[in-house]
């Protein structure tokens, strides 16, 4: 890892939006499903997947979720339970209710809150199984109350044929059994719009390659999306009192997703910069992702020396970075003058897997800088909201010159002539009654 001052170094990475070619063939694709349903999602399940399927081979059945119990270790099912408890037990502090406002003039004012009807959740089957992505992605929209979550992921994963069993039996701890053996932009399509083996959805969530970046990207209006994600990121402010060991181990858990993923180390001394540079090296020769992790540490890992902590975290507020360690003396002390950050881990045992995992707050967590105005996935990313308006005589009475001045300002002389004609009718009525 370079060694930089931190006035030297600008974390810049391009946000992936596909070549014209990824492009176009995802708006080939989503087209075709649009148009042709069941037919054209067999079809380029066929040609991306290799796999032949009729629309009732689509749907992953009830025995195959109780098979996929067998091809797993009864300690995989105790972890992925436990990790599903905190998680929801977590999100459950994030409920919101509905209310009302009784006004003196007898007006309510109020907001209800409702979950969405349908949400699709989608499972990538590329490099990797993420079975925590699964949890992280289902248990908030159970906690809103969503009643329907329809899963979606690729009929081979990692290359090889058949869903992986950690993310059925992923997927059963967490209750869902609606799912369907497709992935690819040809899956999104199909949860946005609809085919007849697959109903369409209000939202859809969840990573994936290129072409699902650029196909919810594609639908999106037709249905909402949780967020186009870029590379995944960490910074690790640390001093003196940090254990480099520790530090540098949790710079590899990032730098190991992806060759775009990026490490980043803010320091105060130089000392315990070199410490951790030699240890990077050291423990990035026995790690089995050891060439994707050392393509993101050559590309995107940056050592930054500064003077002070309260520098440090300046630095890191311009980062804003995914996931932020605070690996300090006293970090509780400094934890509000953190302004961006996805996910803060604070102190030496709470290293950045324990958030992805197992501690329940979410780890789909904003990327790219987005932290700066976004926030970590959860309950209120599966509600819509109404606001409720029940307006009495008298506020209307009391009120109604000012709405028509606001109106008649704007042009809109509809809008003041709605108003204009309760208070004429209600004028002829007091008038009659007082007769």
């Amino acid at each position: 890892m370079r060694i930089l001052p931190a006035e030297e170094f600008d974390l810049r990475r391009e946000v992936e939006y596909g070549s014209p070619e990824q492009n176009e063939a995802v708006r080939q694709i989503v087209s075709d499903v649009k148009k042709e349903g069941d037919a054209a999602l067999l079809r380029y399940t066929e040609r991306f997947d290799g796999m032949r399927l009729a629309p009732s081979g689509l749907r992953v059945t009830g025995d195959e979720l109780k098979a996929a119990y067998a091809q797993v270790e009864p300690s995989f099912v105790t972890a992925i339970a436990a990790a599903a408890a905190n998680i929801r037990s977590f999100h459950e502090k994030q409920k919101r209710s509905s209310w009302m406002d009784l006004q003196p003039d007898g007006s309510i004012l109020g907001q209800i809150i409702r979950p969405l009807k349908r949400v699709g959740v989608y499972v990538p089957g590329g490099k990797a199984a993420y079975p925590s992505s699964v949890l992280m992605n289902v248990i908030p929209a159970q906690v809103a109350g969503v009643p329907e979550i329809v899963m979606v992921t690729p009929p081979a994963t990692g290359g090889k044929e058949g869903i992986d069993p950690y993310i059925l039996v992923a997927a059963a701890e967490a209750g869902v059994s609606e799912i369907y053996r497709v992935g690819g932009a040809q899956a999104i399509a199909a949860l946005a719009y609809g085919t007849d083996t697959i109903e369409p959805v209000d939202k859809i969530c969840g990573p994936g390659n290129i072409f699902v970046a650029l196909a919810k990207r594609e639908v999106y209006g037709a249905v909402d999306i949780d967020s186009i994600a870029g590379p995944s990121e960490i910074a690790v402010l640390a001093d003196d009192s940090a254990d480099p060991a520790y530090v540098a181990a949790d710079l590899l858990s990032q730098a190991e997703h992806d060759e775009m993923a990026s490490a980043i180390l803010v320091t105060t001394s130089v000392d315990f910069a070199k410490a951790c540079q030699a240890e990077v090296q050291r423990q990035l020769a026995e790690l089995p992702r050891r060439e994707i992790a050392a393509a993101s540490i050559e590309r995107y890992g940056v050592i930054l020396v500064v003077d002070s902590v309260q520098e440090g975290i300046q630095v890191i507020n311009r980062l804003a970075p995914e996931h932020l360690e605070l690996m300090i003396e006293e970090p509780m002390a400094y934890l509000g003058l953190v302004e961006n950050a996805g996910a803060i881990f604070l102190g030496p045992y709470s290293s950045e897997p324990v958030g992805d995992y197992f501690a329940g707050p979410n780890h789909i967590i904003p990327t790219n800088g987005t932290a700066r105005f976004s926030s970590p996935v959860d309950v209120d990313d599966f509600i819509k909201k109404s606001s409720m308006i029940y307006y009495s005589k008298q506020a209307l009475l009391e009120n109604g010159d000012t709405i028509i001045e606001l109106a008649r300002r704007e042009g809109l002389e509809g809008h003041a002539r709605a108003i204009e004609i309760r208070l004429q009718q209600e004028a002829k009525s007091y008038r009659k009654g007082g007769e």
